[in-house]
C-alpha cells in the first residue's frame, strides 16, 4: 500500500474492540526462548513486527503453530544463535533476543539495527548490563557477539529509562546465578507484563512497574499459557480519534488503567470519557480546545501518542 486516502469531515459512531498489545506481544515471544516446551500465546495481533518477530524465532529454529490470533511457540530443537542483519535491520524490537539466547544457550549473535553504521549504538545500555553480569562482548562486522558460561547477578544503573534494557536484562537475569538488581528501570504497562509472564514460568521478580526491579536467578522456567493485554497506543488512538471528530465511540477492552495521563489531557479539551460495562465510550460533542503536551516516559504522555 502506498498511501491511506481518508475523506472526511465524518464522525466517528460505533463500536471497536481493541487489540494485543504489540509492544507487550515482542517480548513476551522472545521470552518463550527461556524454555524448550509449548508455551500458549492468546490475543496476539497480526502486524508486520509479529511476523517479523515469528520470521527471527522460526530462523532460530523455534516451531510455531498459529490459529487466528493464537500462537504456540516451541524453542526445543534450536538451530542457530543468530540475529541476522536482514530481520533486524526492520525492527529494532529483534534485539529482544540477546537476553534469553545468552542466557539459556551461553552465547548470541545479534546484529546492530543500523548494521556497520557509525554513531550511538542504540543497544549500549543492554550491553552494558549484560557486561556487568559476566558476559564477554565483542562488536565485529555490525553484529554483536556474547558468551557468558553462566550470567551473574549484578546491580545495574540505566543512564536512561529503557523499555527494552529492561525488558532484555528482567530476561537474562531470570536464569542468571544470584540477584540482579534494576535501578531506573522502565516502569511501562508492557515490562509488568513481562515480568508476570516470567514469574508465570517461575521466574522471581519484584518491583516491576516501579523504577527499582529485583530479579533473582532460577535455574529452569517452565511453558505457560498466556492472554496478551490490550494495547494501549491503539485504544488512545482511538480516543483522540472520536473525540477530534465529535464522534461518540464505545471502546472495549480498552485498557484506561494505563491511560490516565491522556484521559486527563482530553478531558482538559472537553472531550467526554466514560467507563461503563467494561467499555470506555468517547464523546466529543464539545467545543475542541488545545492543550499544551509534553512526552515523557510512562506514566507520562507515551511518546507513540504525539504525532
Amino acid at each position: 500500500m502506498d498511501k491511506i486516502i481518508i475523506e472526511g469531515p465524518n464522525r466517528l459512531v460505533g463500536e471497536v474492540t481493541i487489540s494485543g498489545s504489540k509492544n507487550a506481544t515482542l517480548p513476551i515471544l522472545s521470552a518463550a526462548l527461556l524454555t524448550n516446551d509449548w508455551s500458549t500465546f492468546y490475543n496476539v495481533p497480526k502486524l508486520r513486527d509479529i511476523a517479523t518477530m515469528k520470521a527471527l524465532l522460526l530462523h532460530i529454529g523455534a516451531e510455531i503453530q498459529e490459529d487466528g490470533n493464537t500462537l504456540k511457540i516451541r524453542t526445543k530443537n534450536i538451530k542457530s544463535l543468530e540475529a541476522p542483519y536482514e530481520l533486524v535491520k526492520t525492527m529494532r524490537a529483534s534485539s529482544l533476543v540477546l537476553g534469553p539466547l545468552l542466557t539459556r544457550f551461553k552465547r548470541a549473535k545479534v546484529s546492530l539495527p543500523g548494521g556497520c553504521a557509525i554513531g550511538a549504538r542504540p543497544l549500549n545500555l543492554h550491553l552494558m548490563a549484560l557486561e556487568k553480569m559476566g558476559a564477554d562482548i565483542k562488536i565485529e562486522g555490525g553484529y554483536i557477539n556474547t558468551k557468558a558460561d553462566k550470567l551473574k547477578g549484578a546491580r545495574i544503573y540505566f543512564d536512561i529509562s529503557t523499555v527494552t534494557g529492561t525488558e532484555n536484562i528482567m530476561m537474562a537475569a531470570a536464569l542468571a546465578d544470584g540477584v540482579t538488581v534494576l535501578e531506573n528501570a522502565a516502569q511501562e504497562p508492557e515490562v509488568v507484563e513481562l515480568a508476570e509472564v516470567l514469574n508465570k514460568m517461575g521466574a522471581r521478580i519484584k518491583g516491576a512497574g516501579t523504577d527499582y526491579i529485583t530479579i533473582e536467578g532460577v535455574d529452569s522456567l517452565r511453558p505457560i499459557t498466556h492472554t496478551i493485554m490490550p494495547d494501549r497506543i491503539e485504544a488512545g488512538t482511538f480516543m483522540i480519534a472520536a473525540g477530534m471528530t465529535k464522534g461518540d465511540v464505545i471502546i472495549k477492552n480498552c485498557p484506561i488503567q494505563n491511560l490516565e495521563t491522556l484521559v486527563m489531557k482530553l478531558k482538559e479539551t472537553g472531550v467526554e470519557i466514560k467507563a461503563e460495562n467494561g467499555s470506555v465510550r468517547v464523546s466529543g460533542d464539545a467545543h475542541i480546545r488545545s492543550v499544551d503536551i509534553k512526552t515523557l516516559p510512562y506514566p507520562g504522555f507515551p511518546t507513540d501518542m504525539q504525532a
